[in-house]
């Protein structure tokens, strides 16, 4: 039963990040690709925008795909944290815990499972080399 919830953990963070990097990268899903994300974090001070936009749409799809597969989760983690905690820096942090305000509450859950889940290995249902 372990390996199926490990399973079903890696699968959503992998769903939810490669939601986030295809709407970054290619403006899926109501996103506005590189150059309106790139805009977006010109204006909160990430500059420049359309590289920052790139490598983060990058790390989101990469960490995505490397979580939904089971493989080279520290990888995916660290990825995943240097993100995250971009996003606490530059736009929740000032705006407390809550996430109904803002705040970072779901970059912290975030951070907290997919470590958790590097930590503790991708289990059976994984690919593996």
């Amino acid at each position: 039963m372990e390996d199926a919830g490990l399973l079903l953990i890696r699968i959503m963070i992998g769903v939810v990040f490669l939601f986030y990097g295809t709407q970054k990268l290619f403006g899926w899903f109501g996103g506005y690709g590189i150059k309106g994300t790139g805009q977006w974090f010109e204006s909160i001070g990430v500059k420049p925008g359309n590289v920052a936009a790139a490598l983060s749409g990058l790390g989101e799809l990469v960490s995505g795909i490397l979580f939904i597969l089971g493989v080279f989760l520290p990888l995916g983690a660290a990825i995943i944290t240097i993100i995250m905690l971009g996003a606490i820096v530059k736009v929740h942090g000032a705006k407390g815990f809550a996430n109904g305000a803002g705040g970072f509450e779901y970059n912290l859950v975030l951070i907290a499972v997919s470590i958790g889940v590097a930590l503790i290995g991708s289990g059976a249902y994984a690919l593996h080399f």
